[in-house]
């Protein structure tokens, strides 16, 4: 449990690049991993095998590894079965991420049978659990996952629709469990990351507003075109 130790009270930076986005690929995401470490982060947030790896040999940071797969017959995407959680664990990250919402699994299993199973089958490897909301938190607490992220709050059609980090949720659950809060999902700047902090997050992860340049470019022009179309 060190790795829990190792990320209170720090940034945890979600190195992360689609196929369709510029930065695609491993040895990318291991520079940007670097950078990240340089700018003392904590921990990495990583998808997929080879950015895993990548990044643990680059960094030899903690890495809280996941696999987006999108199934047809589930809206989870986010490490939705033991499959992607053998591919976290195979490429050596400390903990895995999975989506811990009330949605239904590709699998048709349910929570308690998933976190089970990852228990059974991977016994050394860290659990976050990525919730929406309060009550998915909750649960997620009963069964014995090391942490809780806010990960999906405002992704599921059924919880709160904000474009700021959910800063009550953070709230109600740090102060309501024992088990560590991570707040993530829309946190855009320094200034929201500490409010998490003060909220009682655990830790923060942020991602896009490090480490997609496209989307923070577009935040800029799209205030630059505002400045124009105003005056």
């Amino acid at each position: 449990m060190d790795i829990i130790k190792e990320i209170k009270g720090g940034l945890i930076v979600s190195c992360q690049a689609l196929e369709d986005e510029p930065l695609f690929g491993s040895a990318n995401m291991a520079l940007m991993a670097r950078a990240a470490k340089e700018g003392h982060a904590v921990a990495i947030r990583a998808n997929g095998k080879d950015d895993i790896q990548s990044i643990i040999n680059e960094t030899r940071l903690p890495v809280i590894g996941i696999v987006k797969r999108n199934y047809q017959n589930s809206d989870m995407y986010i490490t939705p079965t033991i499959v992607e959680v053998d591919e976290v664990f195979a490429a050596g990250a400390d903990a895995v991420a999975v989506d811990l919402t009330n949605r239904l699994r590709p699998d048709r299993i349910s929570n308690s049978e998933f976190i089970k199973s990852i228990r059974c089958n991977f016994p050394k490897l860290m659990i976050m659990a990525d919730i929406s909301t309060y009550e998915e938190g909750i649960e997620a607490d009963s069964l014995g996952v090391d942490l809780i992220a806010t990960t999906l709050a405002g992704y599921t059609s059924y919880s709160k629709q904000d474009d700021y980090p959910n800063y009550d949720l953070i709230y109600r659950l740090s102060e309501k469990l024992q088990t560590p809060i991570v707040a993530e999902g829309r946190i855009n700047n320094p200034a929201e990351a500490v409010r998490c902090l003060q909220n009682g997050a655990w830790s923060v992860v942020v991602g896009s507003a490090i480490t997609r340049p496209q989307l923070i470019t577009k935040r800029f022009t799209e205030k630059i075109k505002e400045f124009y179309k105003s005056n």
